[in-house]
């Protein structure tokens, strides 16, 4: 091994450095934004068909019942919480996306970076709402259209948001940071 010698200038380990990790990052935050952008545009898009078809028509039954589609809006927050407080709902809203994308240099992990993309698609699909629809801008009601009949009514930005979140507890049980490192149990 003796032999063996790094040229001038040549790194004497395998790590890899800063400049050899961007493009890693740079995928898991293009991953981020893909993902945001497929969960906005399909709820924006299924809004707009449901708005258009079904809005003031009798539900459609699916499922044998179980699954209505019918227009419904919310000016509230999950479960109409909240209805008159439909203006710190879209501050809210700003401010999530605002973060998401603050932190989306720094991921790591392909798993935050899924999360925080449906997130991010799902925060933003709902501020759509919130800014362009009636009653007025930052005071807009979401629509609603996916029915159980045994839960609130939701939609896809509502269902990208609950997975998102899900995936983060995930992340985070199994210890993952959002920088793809492992959080070190001191206990053990």
């Amino acid at each position: 091994m003796r032999g063996v010698q790094a040229a001038r200038g040549a790194p004497l380990s395998a790590d890899p450095g800063p400049e050899q990790e961007a493009p890693p990052r740079r995928r898991r935050v293009g991953l981020l934004l893909s993902t945001a952008a497929v969960a906005l545009v399909l709820d924006v898009v299924t809004k707009v068909l449901v708005v258009a078809r079904l809005e003031g028509e009798r539900p459609v039954e699916l499922l044998g019942g179980q699954l209505l589609l019918r227009v419904s809006r919310n000016p509230g927050a999950a479960f109409s919480f909240a209805e008159g407080a439909t203006l710190v709902f879209t501050a809210v809203a700003v401010v999530v996306v605002v973060v998401i994308l603050r932190v989306a240099p720094r991921l790591g992990s392909t798993g935050w970076a899924l999360s925080l993309g449906l997130l991010l698609g799902g925060a933003s699909g709902n501020l759509v709402d919130r800014l362009l629809r009636s009653p007025g801008p930052g005071r807009g009601a979401v629509v609603d259209f996916i029915d159980f009949q045994v839960w609130p009514s939701f939609n896809v930005a509502d269902s990208a948001i609950v997975t998102g979140a899900a995936v983060a507890v995930l992340m985070s049980l199994r210890g993952v940071e959002m920088d793809g490192t492992r959080r070190r149990d001191d206990d053990a």
